[in-house]
């Protein structure tokens, strides 16, 4: 009777494995740990460059040594993987500063909504450069969604909040853009699912370096560290930039693009919660109508046939 039980405990996956063999799983959990992100970044009370840059700064050190444990096992990566890493960085630099600049406009939350409207900008993009069609219940539930993130920005309410709201939805709408070629870009940088430290390594340390670049010319940069700003932004690293999107990173080769940008909206849910429990931020009615319309396309996109509920999510 004792070998059976040995057997069946040598082939139990641990809860590593039984994640990665959940790309679904890893996507919402990364997606939940980078909901944090604006809350750290309005925490920090800096300039969007400065954000950007710490942000991405304070992460490398730990994703370049999980980055380099991958390539004593591994070997290096190929320069092709290693150049749509670095383009992938540029997008991100981008990205990051275009938010930044958003959530001091529009506020943390309507910055969050704008920056994901790559859940529109991901499926077509896709469509046309890398011929990845988007499935029928993923264009069927974009307007829905769609819909969703505009109720929730507060756009159809009378008295647009912010400081600049048509300049913040201007930053936003770049953020979308911006935020699209970044995750497409590293998710064909990073095909290799053995990997997924490399290419965000690559892509942080030139995300760092971009948005430097970026706050040089725009002249909003403040490098020298101060406390409780870089406090914050030491978290914000860790949190979002490492955790968040190691788990992101290795979610997205695994999964069909456009639902990848799906489940990435689960980001600013987070953020609308958050902002209610941390900053007591009260949702209106219709805001709160669009976040039950972007969790109905989730579930719709999301939900697999009965039938195959029972087989091994593929990897």
């Amino acid at each position: 009777m004792a070998a059976p039980t040995v057997a069946a405990t040598q082939t139990s996956p641990t809860p590593l494995q039984h994640l990665v063999e959940r790309p679904r799983a890893m996507a919402v959990l990364g997606a939940l740990a980078i909901a944090f992100s604006s809350i750290l970044v309005r925490e920090a009370s800096v300039s969007p460059s400065t954000a950007a840059v710490f942000r991405c700064a304070y992460a490398v050190p730990i994703l370049f040594l999980l980055a380099r444990a991958e390539d004593r096992k591994l070997g290096p990566r190929p320069t092709s993987d290693r150049r749509l890493a670095a383009i992938a960085g540029l997008f991100f630099a981008v990205d990051l500063v275009c938010w930044h600049h958003a959530i001091e406009d529009v506020g943390a939350g309507l910055a969050t909504v704008l920056g994901n409207l790559q859940v529109a900008f991901v499926p077509v993009l896709a469509w046309l450069f890398i011929k990845e069609k988007p499935g029928a219940r993923i264009l069927l539930t974009l307007p829905l969604m769609l819909s969703g993130i505009v109720l929730i920005s507060g756009a159809l309410e009378q008295g647009a909040y912010g400081e600049h709201p048509t300049q913040g939805v201007v930053f936003g709408i770049a953020t979308g853009l911006s935020y699209a070629g970044f995750i497409l870009v590293l998710r064909q940088g990073g095909q290799d699912l053995r990997r997924p430290a490399g290419p965000l390594f690559d892509a942080t340390l030139v995300a760092a370096l971009g948005a430097l670049a970026i706050g040089a010319v725009v002249g909003d940069l403040d490098l020298v560290p101060s406390w409780p700003a870089h406090g914050w932004l030491a978290v914000l690293a860790i949190t979002s930039q490492v955790i968040g999107w190691l788990l992101i990173s290795a979610s997205l080769p695994r999964l069909p693009a456009a639902l990848t940008s799906v489940l990435l909206t689960i980001q600013p849910i987070g953020s609308v919660i958050l902002g209610a429990l941390i900053f007591a931020e009260r949702p209106s009615g219709l805001q709160l109508v669009g976040v039950l319309a972007i969790l109905t396309g989730l579930i719709v996109t999301t939900r697999r046939p009965r039938a195959t509920t029972l087989e091994p999510e593929p990897a």
